[in-house]
């Protein structure tokens, strides 16, 4: 197995703009990705325990302990597609070979088959496993691709905002009518409910594939050649920029998660207002209005100024909910500032990341857009979505929770504490690694001119 080391394309082709529809076709990867990923992050928790029927506790360690075990995988995802080559491209075939996969088993992850707690345990740990395995499969090429649509920071910027909108129609969609949905095909039964819209996803999501894999050209992928596979983690030596990347999209991550698999529980059990998950969930869209906007910011400021703005927006926001209490006008307030925040912050990572690639290349000598970018996106997000339910879970489970009973104070307590002050811890701590990133972001414009010229 291998990476790859650059060669050279025409950079006046490479560097060309990427035609609108293609685009929109990038944007359906995450809009497919979101759609039954966003099932996961916000309702995996939940479903084990309320209606897998798992306790909080194994709940919890077993999110924690697949995640860990699937979050191995992502770079051996992106040495995989640093090694393909195939007449379709570097990382667009992936989107065709894996779509039906990848939904067979999200839809398998939440089936319940009527078996012992143990083989429950087994199947759920197997069927979650592979199904990881699989997203990160199909979503790594999202971010690898994006260094082949265009070399040009500019251009990676606006495809990386048509990603986002897509990725948000896709969060949209899965946290806001999943449970109506749920109710809609289980009417009563919510196993049967939780099946099949996940089929219903599931279809959505192999046409949305598909699509994308028909129209997206690596127009500026560069030529390369093989070496050893631990030249692969050349890339990553002095590549202090994607360091830095990784750090802060991980705390990103893990207080994204957080936040979403506690609502429903913060909202059923702290506020007796479980009909409201599917709104509160449906305002985060209002996300998209950051996203939309990260164009005309980064025309004033730098990358890593708006990926702080975003977290601090995000802890701001729980700092309002926190304030709000029971009062459901503030906890929205809270809510959609805190969305907002994530808008840019949830962005900017994939786009800073392709500019570590290039980082890379010029220190190293090494392209590996897939190992690279694998482990900033895929890794994280997925690392962060088994910290995120861990932790929640364990604090849940040490203060008493019980699923489906009336819980205690003390219970109570343990759920507003996971949705509200750790979040908002994690969101501060993301903070850090952003300030000593502008350092390398000054020297972008130079690195891209010298790269131009050790091509040609």
């Amino acid at each position: 197995m291998s990476t790859r080391i650059v060669s050279t394309e025409s950079p006046e082709k490479a560097a060309s703009t990427v035609p609108f529809h293609r685009k929109i076709s990038y944007s359906l990867t995450d809009t497919a990705g979101n759609l039954l990923y966003c099932v996961i992050s916000s309702y995996l928790l939940y479903f084990y325990t309320d209606v897998f029927g798992l306790s909080i506790g194994i709940a919890g360690t077993l999110l924690f302990i697949t995640r860990f075990i699937d979050a191995i995988d992502a770079p051996i995802w992106g040495i995989l597609i640093d090694r393909t080559k195939s007449k379709y491209g570097q990382s667009r075939p992936y989107f065709l070979w894996l779509a039906i996969p990848f939904a067979v088993f999200m839809v398998l992850t939440f089936t319940t088959p009527n078996w012992s707690e143990s083989g429950k345990i087994a199947y759920a740990a197997i069927t979650y496993i592979i199904a990881g395995i699989l997203y990160t499969g199909i979503s790594t090429p999202i971010t690898s691709i994006l260094p082949n649509l265009s070399t040009n920071s500019n251009e990676r910027v606006v495809l990386n905002s048509f990603r986002m909108v897509g990725g948000n129609v896709g969060f949209f969609i899965a946290t806001t009518f999943t449970l109506p949905l749920v109710a809609f095909f289980g009417q009563g039964n919510d196993q049967k409910g939780f099946s099949l819209t996940l089929v219903l996803f599931g279809i959505m999501a192999i046409i949305m594939f598909f699509i994308a894999f028909a129209d997206l050209r690596e127009n500026a992928a560069v030529k390369t050649k093989s070496v050893p596979i631990a030249k692969s983690f050349t890339a990553i030596k002095r590549n202090w920029p994607w360091m830095l990347v990784v750090a802060a999209n991980l705390c990103y991550w893990i207080g994204l998660n957080i936040r979403s698999a506690t609502l429903i529980f913060y909202l059923q059990y702290n506020l007796d207002s479980k009909d409201l998950v599917p709104l509160i969930n449906g305002l985060t869209s209002l996300q998209l209005i950051s996203m939309v906007l990260i164009p005309f910011f980064a025309r004033k400021l730098s990358k890593n100024a708006i990926m702080i703005i975003g977290l601090i927006l995000a802890a701001l926001g729980q700092v309002v909910i926190l304030m709000g209490s029971t009062d459901l006008t503030l906890i929205i307030i809270g809510w959609i500032i805190g969305a907002l925040g994530s808008g840019f912050a949830c962005s900017m990572p994939f786009a800073m990341l392709s500019d570590t690639v290039d980082y890379g290349e010029w220190k190293n000598g090494i392209r590996a857009s897939g190992f690279l970018t694998s482990i900033g996106s895929a890794f994280c997000i997925k690392a962060g979505s088994g910290i995120g339910g861990l932790l929640p879970a364990w604090i849940m489970g040490s203060t008493g929770y019980i699923a489906g009973k009336v819980q205690t104070p003390t219970a109570l307590s343990g759920i507003q504490f996971s949705f509200i002050w750790l979040p908002f811890i994690v969101f501060l701590i993301g903070i850090i690694p952003m300030f000593f990133y502008k350092k390398f972001e000054k020297n972008e414009a130079s690195i891209q001119q010298d790269l131009i010229a050790r091509r040609s």
